[in-house]
């Protein structure tokens, strides 16, 4: 029987980063979508920075502002209790921000693509922003928020080289299923990376089938 432990680990590092990415995505994508403001164009250019960064680089940039020596890693640590590197947390920390980019993107867009004129509307009958989100944007933008969703959860799930820098490769811990296949191929162990790669896989291509019956006229092939 082989050991899908790293997998089902991938599966929960992939889970709560695509949570935290929604949590901080969302406004962020409501603010660049809906508000003006000076130097609106670096912010989005920082914000979408990890999507073009060698993986090995962003981890690095994570592990210099979440180490323990850090001014962010210190406060964490003595404040919280939270120690984030060589950690499966710092996993979940590395997968998010790794991902982010791939539901910042068509978040943005689809609530680009919902007519203001419509939320206005909204507010002249009294709504508040909340309720003018809830009633009237998210239903509209919820093709293009969803989509973001699962290519983040997907882009989460395989992640490499920043959880490496950030959470390391400790079996039984922090050694999610990319490290494992890494692993399993560096000792010639190919049953276990066949299993592995065959589980990541399917999963893979079952977030591209869901992306595409979420977006089937602006699909990815097109």
């Amino acid at each position: 029987m082989n050991d899908l432990g790293p997998f089902w680990l991938s599966i929960r590092v992939a889970a709560l980063a695509t949570v935290l990415i929604v949590a901080v995505g969302l406004p962020a994508a409501l603010v660049l979508a809906r508000t003006r403001f000076p130097g609106k164009s670096l912010v989005a250019g920082i914000l979408v920075l990890p999507l073009v960064l060698p993986p090995t680089v962003l981890g690095y940039y994570l592990l210099q502002i979440l180490g323990r020596r850090s001014p962010v890693g210190h406060w964490l640590e003595q404040t919280l209790g939270v120690t984030l590197v060589f950690h499966w947390s710092g996993a979940v920390v590395a997968a998010a921000v790794a991902a982010f980019p791939l539901f910042l993107l068509p978040a943005r867009g689809a609530v680009e693509a919902v007519d203001p004129a419509i939320e206005d509307v909204a507010r002249l009958l009294g709504r508040n922003e909340l309720s003018v989100f809830l009633a009237v944007t998210l239903p509209l933008a919820w093709r293009g928020l969803a989509a973001g969703i699962v290519l983040a959860f997907a882009r989460a799930l395989g992640d490499f080289g920043a959880t490496l820098m950030v959470a390391g490769n400790i079996p039984g811990l922090t050694q999610t299923a990319a490290l494992a296949i890494y692993d399993a191929v560096q000792v010639n162990d190919s049953s276990r990376a066949g299993w592995l790669t065959l589980w990541i896989s399917l999963v893979s291509i079952l977030a591209l089938l869901v992306v595409q019956r979420t977006l089937p006229s602006r699909g990815l092939t097109r």
